[in-house]
């Protein structure tokens, strides 16, 4: 059925709202004690391993950038701990998800309230043609692009080149965006960010004043670098899949956008351990509540993940090649197969 027979059917979800939330309810309830092992499993190893990073500069930095896999692979891990604070997931009290994010946030580079704010607009508008822009990867309808004028189609092809979004992306994403108070930001927002610019700034400057700003730059860069290019692609791979999910608001439905917007990316088990468990990404999009170490569990239990969308590694590493949405055909498409299409009329963004 095309986007706009189903429009026009008003198609019902995929699964009724009563049913997901009371069989996904047990699944939500973090406990202390295994979020603990968490931190432990996470937070003390990537640490443990930047000070190795530091020692190794006066062995070989050869060595340095070996121990630099494992050390992204680990604050990847702390990233998914901080991402399930701003869903207040991952520990029983509300208050000390906030404390705990806003902490790890300094380890993320990331202002815990703000980046919260804008990961629950993505989670409310995730395939909504209509309310695209905040909190996701830049998707452009075919008709859009090729409404735009030649410097557009440039911008947009660049923006979408696997080179400017896994290595200029990071910098961007960890570094740049998260430091800039946006105009007409609530209060709120403007504190999380002018509030975490100034602990990282006292952070890494007694870091740099202690160990010398050339060092904490061969250490942490590529641990930073590399984590941050494997975040973008998991984000990217979770939403970006040829048969991925997207109608105009009057449409769009919340439980379809999770079940067949969000893939289930099925990992070997130890990148399954140092993206924790985020593959299970249908499953978080239909209830956020569910701690990271429920995920899979949730996943195995229930009949309705039977029938998600499912990617391999391999899967993901090829839909990085899909650039545009068809419209007529509800499907994202390369640039080469855009050429060959008739557009839809445009959706404004």
């Amino acid at each position: 059925m095309s986007p706009s027979t189903a429009a026009a059917a008003g198609p019902e979800p995929v699964v009724q709202s009563a049913s997901w939330r009371e069989a996904l309810a047990p699944y939500a309830r973090p406990r202390l004690g295994r979020s603990l092992l968490d931190i432990a499993t996470s937070v003390v190893p990537y640490l443990t391993l930047s000070v190795l990073m530091y020692l190794s500069l006066d062995v070989s930095y050869l060595l340095t950038l070996a121990l630099a896999v494992p050390t992204a692979g680990f604050l990847v891990r702390v990233f998914i701990l901080f991402h399930d604070c701003s869903h207040g997931s991952f520990l029983p009290s509300r208050r000390a998800n906030t404390w705990l994010g806003a902490a790890l946030g300094l380890l993320v580079y990331a202002p815990f309230l703000r980046w919260r704010h804008d990961h629950a607009v993505h989670h409310a508008t995730s395939g909504d043609l209509d309310r695209r822009g905040t909190g996701d990867i830049r998707t452009l309808t075919v008709a859009e692009y090729q409404a735009l004028s030649r410097r557009g189609r440039i911008g947009y092809r660049l923006l979408r080149n696997p080179v400017v979004m896994f290595g200029v992306g990071p910098i961007v994403a960890m570094m740049v965006g998260p430091r800039i108070v946006a105009r007409g930001a609530r209060p709120r927002m403007r504190r999380s960010v002018l509030g975490t610019d100034v602990a990282l700034a006292l952070l890494i400057g007694a870091l740099c004043w202690s160990i010398g700003w050339w060092q904490f730059l061969l250490v942490q860069g590529p641990a930073a670098l590399l984590a941050g290019s494997t975040g973008i692609w998991l984000f990217y791979v979770q939403h970006q899949f040829e048969d991925a999910y997207w109608e105009s608001a009057d449409s769009w439905n919340y439980a379809d956008a999770a079940l067949r917007g969000s893939s289930y990316l099925r990992l070997p088990r130890v990148l399954q351990f140092f993206t924790g468990n985020i593959g299970f990404h249908h499953v978080h999009h239909l209830n956020a509540r569910i701690p990271n170490y429920n995920l899979q569990r949730a996943h195995d239990d229930n009949p309705i993940f039977r029938q998600v969308p499912t990617l391999s590694l391999l899967d993901g590493l090829r839909a990085v090649r899909l650039k545009l949405w068809d419209e007529s055909n509800g499907r994202l498409v390369t640039f080469p197969q855009a050429r060959r299409l008739t557009p839809a009329p445009p959706t404004t963004p």
